[in-house]
């Protein structure tokens, strides 16, 4: 079995491409700094120019709260398909 990945917070991810934009080094030679994975950091860099964000945002922390907002729709729609079926479920029932 392989080892599951490490999670990196958004201003993990945020530093690191701003110290590879700053430097101008190497993938590589930034990850071995950091203690993660050239890959991920080139994925990040490139996830960070796809989003064209302000200099002063976050684009990590967008998506983590774009994840957390559909996590949060998903859950509301099977409350309000739960509070339908009992909803008709009462209103079948003659009292």
């Amino acid at each position: 079995m392989g080892h599951p990945s490490p999670k990196y917070t958004p201003e993990f991810k945020q530093m690191a491409v701003e110290l590879y934009r700053e430097r101008g080094c190497t993938y590589a030679d930034l990850a071995r700094e950091l203690g993660c994975d050239a890959g991920s950091i080139s994925d990040w860099v490139r996830r960070a120019d796809a989003a064209q964000a302000q200099p002063g945002d976050n684009p990590f922390q967008v998506a983590e709260e774009n994840r957390r907002l559909k996590r949060e729709v998903e859950r509301l729609r099977r409350e309000n398909e739960i509070l339908l079926k009992a909803s008709a479920f009462f209103a079948s029932r003659q009292l």
